[in-house]
This record gives structure tokens, sequence and C-alpha cells, in this order.
């Protein structure tokens, strides 16, 4: 397994390719979005899905589903009023209403330690 860094709060790992593919859509731009999901039975935050530079805020919606929590992370593209384009990063956390309030929890309290090992 490679390195992987520990979310001191709920004891999960977040693995090496979450940090690699994140620095690469940060800086190499070869991805619009990332999507991390929490596999339980390991207590691994993983990859679960990966945006290509081409794809939108359409393809991550459709991307995370309805019967589990996620994170995700989209790399949005703008142009301000004062015709400046600006690039910004946001961090999305998803939790459908409809899941048992053990997942929800386990997902809120480590999402902290996700953004920390993200930047």
């Amino acid at each position: 397994m490679a390195m992987a860094f520990k979310m001191a709060t709920t004891g999960m790992w977040v693995t090496d390719e979450c940090k690699s593919s994140f620095m690469q859509m940060k800086w190499k731009k070869v991805h619009r979005f990332i999507v991390f999901k929490i596999d339980e039975g390991s207590r691994l935050v993983t990859v679960d899905k990966v945006g290509k530079p081409g794809e939108g805020y359409d393809e991550l919606i459709a991307s995370l589903p309805t019967d589990d929590c996620r994170y995700a992370v989209f790399d949005f593209d703008f142009v301000t009023i004062d015709n400046c384009r600006k690039i910004k990063i946001f961090f999305i956390t998803w939790s459908p209403s409809a899941l048992k309030i053990r997942a929800k929890m386990l997902h809120a309290t480590s999402k902290e330690g996700l953004r920390r090992a993200l930047e």
C-alpha cells in the first residue's frame, strides 16, 4: 500500500492517490473534478471518480450516488465582471438526506482531515 495520511479525529487514512490526484488537478489541470469516498472496511479515503478536463459541473453531479456520502473537489474557471479570468477549487461535501445518521456523522467528522491532507 502507498503512503497514507491519517486523519486523527476518526482514525481514517487518506491514500497517497488522493493527494497526488489533487495535485495533478491543481497544478497540471489534468482533471476537472475528483470524487472521494470512504471505505469503512479498510478505513481509507480513496479516489472514486476523476473527471476529464472537458467535463463540467453536470458530470460531477451525475457521478454522485444517491445512497452514499462523498467528498468532491471541483476546478471552476470563470470570468469576473472586470473581465479577469479566475480559477477556484471548491471542496464539496455530498451527504444525501435519506442516509443513516452513523454514515453522515462519519462523513462529517472526516471532512477536515481530508481537507488538511489535500493542502
